[in-house]
């Protein structure tokens, strides 16, 4: 099984992170660790989204858990790119963090994640931030 992990721009990974850690753990799956990032991003941005890629990928491989890390800058919008890469790489699960919305928020529910619910071709499991 593989599962891709990603989350929206401003969740605190924690949360999400932990289920996918749970998930792996439960099924043995690869991961993919990725963040999509846009394509006139600073260095200093790109360098962050990676140490804490890398965190992150430290504590899969003390569980065993074979996993690679992505920052994907390929001037796409986020949701699209994350299914585009989820399609390549052909996983079986998506895991993606969200925060929570208001009630105007819930109406939209946020472009990225909507679009990845509507378009992935493998089931997404959305975490909410709390």
């Amino acid at each position: 099984m593989k599962i891709l992990v990603s989350y929206d721009k401003d969740v605190r990974t924690t949360t999400v992170m932990e289920k996918a850690l749970q998930r792996a753990v439960e099924s043995g799956a690869y991961a993919y660790l990725v963040k999509t990032c846009a394509s006139d991003a600073k260095q200093e941005e790109i360098i962050e989204i990676e140490k804490k890629l890398n965190y992150h990928k430290d504590e899969f491989d003390k569980k065993g858990i074979q996993c690679e890390t992505h920052v994907l800058i390929r001037g796409l919008a986020p949701g699209e790119d994350i299914v585009k890469f989820a399609k390549e790489k052909q996983v079986d699960e998506i895991i993606y963090g969200m925060k929570k919305e208001s009630r105007v928020g819930k109406l939209v529910f946020g472009s990225n994640v909507q679009f990845i619910i509507l378009e992935a071709h493998c089931p997404v499991l959305t975490v909410k931030q709390v």
